[in-house]
């Protein structure tokens, strides 16, 4: 089967800019949280987000949208209570995932996509700005003894692909034997306990860098790489870039991305190996640039390189920048106030107290209005042989 379906990010690790404000950690907003409304209320706040969000119709219109696969970024927080000590709260919103994807005929890849000490700088990994997971022999530790947990409870889920190891690691200067060593450990830990579910590797640099990856591959394991390119154009950081067209002194067309994914079809064949786009998407700005043009492009690149790919992402509160979702939520509600100073989901923080049922109604995907121009696309290449 190769895979070609939508991300739920956003739903297992919270994430700013898809709820309209600042791209903050997760575990830096649940502090304040908890420091205003207290312990009990922070947990009630976890619960209805988790359980509005996303729910079991999400996962019936995603099948309906033609999609095979569900790749499930979660933080290791959901499942992690304490170092070693699981949640089973957590991993109950895990299960349910995969029964609902089962039922609806669709499959499921975890992703971890935020480590114990973080695998990378970035606000999507809950990082405060380090990467400790890469320093300390402890959270390494935490992470193997997390997957091989996870391992235990849904190796016998059937709608169960995979495992993406780490998403989207950066090492900075520390050399790429660190990560290679820590691949090794982390294949051989769930190996013990699940010989048969597909592995999923990243490269270092957002998933980009992969050549290091090669002596890691065998059968079942795939190696995934994420791609925005040109990510001036898709993340809309700089305005006004058309596609097809010339984007940061470049001319930017569909044979530009095959020549951009060109070098990892070429590693695919040399290698013997998969490859599975992890994320790629686009900031939707009504189609008035391109953006569907741009997506039938590298959807059309993926088909003729045998790439299987999930989408970045399903919903999202409409944005100026990085990649939304193909639903997005349009009011400029008082917890939206994009015009600022203070937006988003800090705005929670301010009237969780009196908006509570708003917030709350605001998170249901009916209340999103879809982008049906992206969806089509998607539709279209999803039920192609």
């Amino acid at each position: 089967m190769r895979i070609k379906g939508i991300n739920l990010g956003g739903w297992l690790l919270m994430e700013g800019y898809l709820l309209g404000g600042r791209n903050i950690p997760e575990s830096a907003f649940k502090r304040r949280f908890k420091k205003i409304y207290g312990e009990k209320e922070l947990r009630k706040f976890e619960r209805s987000f988790r359980d509005n969000f996303i729910t079991e119709s999400d996962f019936k219109n995603i099948s309906a949208l033609g999609a095979n696969t569900i790749r499930l970024p979660f933080n290791h927080r959901l499942v992690e209570k304490s170092p070693f000590s699981y949640d089973p709260n957590g991993i109950a919103y895990l299960r349910k995932a995969l029964r609902w994807a089962e039922k609806y005929k669709i499959k499921v890849i975890l992703d971890l996509h935020a480590a114990a000490g973080a695998q990378n700088f970035d606000w999507h990994g809950d990082s405060s700005g380090k990467a400790g997971l890469w320093q300390s022999s402890q959270y390494k530790r935490r992470t193997i003894a997390l997957w091989q947990v996870l391992a235990d409870k849904f190796k016998d889920e059937k709608a169960l692909i995979g495992y993406d190891l780490l998403n989207e690691p950066v090492l900075g200067d520390i050399s790429h034997d660190v990560l290679k060593r820590f691949y090794g450990q982390l294949i051989k830990g769930i190996r013990e306990i699940d010989k048969n579910r597909r592995i999923f590797l990243e490269g270092d640099l957002w998933a980009t860098r992969i050549d290091f990856l090669k002596s890691l591959i065998d059968e079942n394991i795939s190696i995934s790489i994420h791609t925005y390119e040109p990510l001036q154009y898709t993340f809309n950081f700089t305005p006004f870039y058309r596609f097809p067209g010339k984007i940061e002194g470049g001319f930017w067309d569909e044979k530009t991305i095959i020549r951009h994914l060109q070098r990892y079809f070429d590693f695919s064949q040399k290698y013997k190996t998969q490859i599975f786009v992890g994320e790629f998407g686009i900031n939707w700005r009504g189609g008035f640039w391109g953006e569907t043009d741009w997506l039938k492009s590298i959807l059309k690149a993926f088909k003729q390189l045998g790439f299987g790919y999930t989408y970045w992402t399903y919903k999202a509160v409409s944005n100026s920048i990085f990649p939304d979702g193909i639903y997005q939520y349009i009011p400029n509600k008082p917890f939206i106030n994009r015009e600022g100073p203070i937006i988003g989901w800090e705005r929670y923080l301010d009237l969780w107290g009196e908006q509570k049922m708003s917030i709350v109604d605001s998170w249901k995907t009916k209340n999103y209005t879809p982008a049906n121009p992206l969806i089509a696309v998607l539709n279209k290449f999803f039920k192609e042989n």
